[in-house]
């Protein structure tokens, strides 16, 4: 088989993986994650670099390995929820979710990002979020606490969420 019958060959598989697998597992299945459909439509995508990415059913979201070491390093959410759980102790470097408004980073943890409505929110579940606007300082963040991001250059405001938003947001990600 000729290299370009080979790479037609594999664009194809590829074209066809796109159009057949949401758009997040598409792409996680490239960096060698698992997808796992749960309940109420959420999938779940296992990695095997310790990364757990849980999306809410409809997510808009791809995952990519910028780093190109064969795993995925960075979610690219465009609506909707999605939950990140990052285990340090099988991942390393950072891991970041990218959104229209923000970014958050982290090196190992379990936080929920949310895109909806030209905002973005940040839930801390465990562990500490570095979130700032893509040309902005960063807030750190703990457990329980979150922030509202918004387009602007105002000063982002971290505060402690209220149980019932928490839990929301939560029980939308099976939690």
């Amino acid at each position: 088989m000729s290299i370009i019958s080979a790479f037609l060959r594999g664009f194809a598989a590829a074209a066809l993986a796109a159009l057949l697998l949401p758009a997040g597992a598409a792409l996680a299945q490239t960096g060698g994650c698992t997808v796992e459909n749960a309940a109420g439509g959420r999938e779940i995508l296992r990695c095997p670099n310790g990364v757990t990415v849980t999306a809410e059913a409809g997510a808009s979201f791809r995952l990519n390995d910028r780093n190109r070491d064969g795993s995925p390093d960075v979610v690219s959410l465009r609506g909707k929820a999605i939950l990140v759980d990052v285990d340090d102790a099988r991942h390393t470097g950072s891991f970041q979710v990218v959104t229209p408004q923000a970014i958050a980073a982290v090196r190992g943890t379990q936080w929920a990002v949310d895109v909806a409505g030209g905002r973005t929110s940040v839930l801390v579940v465990q562990g500490s979020v570095a979130v700032r606007r893509p040309a902005g300082n960063p807030v750190v963040l703990g457990p329980g606490e979150g922030v509202d991001v918004t387009s602007g250059a105002g000063a982002l405001e971290v505060r402690r969420w209220p149980a019932a938003r928490a839990a929301a947001l939560l029980a939308r990600l099976g939690q």
